[in-house]
């Protein structure tokens, strides 16, 4: 048996272990000729998908700013970080891009990332503007420290269950309703925010339960919804993970109607689900993809052979606010631009952006989504 002493011990030993390794991190040479800036996200791994919407919308934006000068008469250097969505792995990646010199980061993707990894860059000085965490403890407990580096660009969870939770309650009322989430910070507090707006409205959730992400049998929970005849399903999770619930409980008959959250906004979930995925519905921002300030950039990923999906627009958006703010105040320091970019409104892809206190944007909107053969779409107001 160990004892306390050893344990206490043996934390201290590892914890120093740690900060040696950390200190022993070799930094990158930096170029002063240009200015180095990093995206973050799931570049592999489960979720890869969206991390490949950051960095081709942080890399699209880079060029593009690149072709006309650059910022500060520099050029932008684009580095990737991959943090899997893993907290732990989030906060490792943070630091190998502070070491690459980034002055902004343009993430994390999971909110479960970005808030261990804006720590990291808030004692740095960095700003941090995400283009995908909709956790509102990610702004709320900056603020509450006094940390003005943390931004976003992407709607807040608890507006988001505002509308589906109201929408629902409306639309179903008097039906069976469950609410299950993924047990992430985004999945929970989107499912909850959403569960208090439907009981708000009249329609409390008969049950309300959990999954662990990357399970791979979801009987118990699907056996749990049949018998309580469940008419809707509304899903707080990621999309690899609803595409396997899905296609299980499709398999075993419940017909109930499939809600979500703005994590099915990836083709990868049609294609891991199916036909099953015919008629599921998905609350996110409006598409950027045609509007007029979008215009251009759209077409030029397209020419590409990449379709802006999901948060590429957000992730170049976010570059833009960087780029305009660092133009206006002559500098990158990330209290500089945070308190410029406060005050201001920005054009961007997504058309014109401006924060509150927190550092969220003000303009809060958002749209259904039903999918169909594989697709997509937003449905028409």
């Amino acid at each position: 048996m160990i004892t306390g002493r050893r344990v206490l011990l043996a934390a201290g030993l590892a914890a120093a272990a740690l900060l040696a390794a950390c200190a022993a991190q070799p930094k990158t040479p930096i170029n002063p000729n240009e200015i180095v800036i990093g995206v973050a996200g799931p570049m592999s791994g489960d979720l890869a998908a969206f991390g490949e919407q950051l960095r081709r919308g942080a890399e699209a934006a880079v060029a593009d700013i690149n072709a006309k000068g650059g910022v500060l008469g520099k050029p932008l250097h684009l580095a990737v970080g991959d943090d899997q969505c893993l907290p732990a792995k989030a906060v490792g990646t943070a630091r190998s891009l502070l070491a690459q010199g980034a002055v902004f980061v343009d993430g994390h993707f999971c909110s479960g990332s970005s808030i261990p990894a804006s720590a990291v860059y808030a004692d740095a000085g960095v700003l941090q503007i995400t283009p995908s965490s909709t956790n509102p403890a990610l702004t709320d407990d900056a603020a509450d420290k006094g940390i003005t580096t943390v931004m976003r660009v992407a709607n807040r969870d608890d507006q988001q269950g505002v509308f589906a939770g109201d929408w629902i309650a409306k639309h179903y009322a008097g039906k069976n309703v469950t609410v299950i989430d993924d047990q992430s910070p985004y999945g929970r507090g989107l499912a909850d925010m959403a569960a208090a707006w439907m009981e708000k409205g009249g329609l409390k959730p008969l049950v309300r339960t959990t999954y662990r992400h990357s399970d791979q049998d979801f009987v118990q929970l699907i056996d749990t919804l049949i018998v309580g005849k469940i008419d809707v399903v509304y899903v707080g999770g990621y999309h690899d993970d609803e595409a396997r619930i899905l296609r299980q409980a499709r398999g075993k008959g419940l017909k109930a109607e499939w809600i979500s959250g703005d994590a099915l906004n990836t083709l990868d979930f049609g294609t891991m689900a199916g036909p099953a995925s015919d008629g599921v519905r998905f609350s996110d921002a409006p598409s950027a993809t045609g509007l007029p300030s979008a215009r251009e950039a759209v077409a030029a990923l397209r020419k590409g052979g990449y379709e802006p999906e999901g948060y590429t627009l957000s992730a170049y958006a976010a570059v833009q606010a960087f780029a305009a703010a660092a133009t206006a105040t002559g500098s990158t320091d990330g209290k500089t631009l945070a308190a410029w970019l406060r005050k201001s409104t920005v054009p961007s892809v997504l058309g014109d952006l401006s924060w509150d206190a927190k550092g969220d944007v003000t303009q809060q909107r958002f749209a259904w989504f039903v999918w169909h053969g594989g697709q997509y779409r937003e449905e028409p107001k």
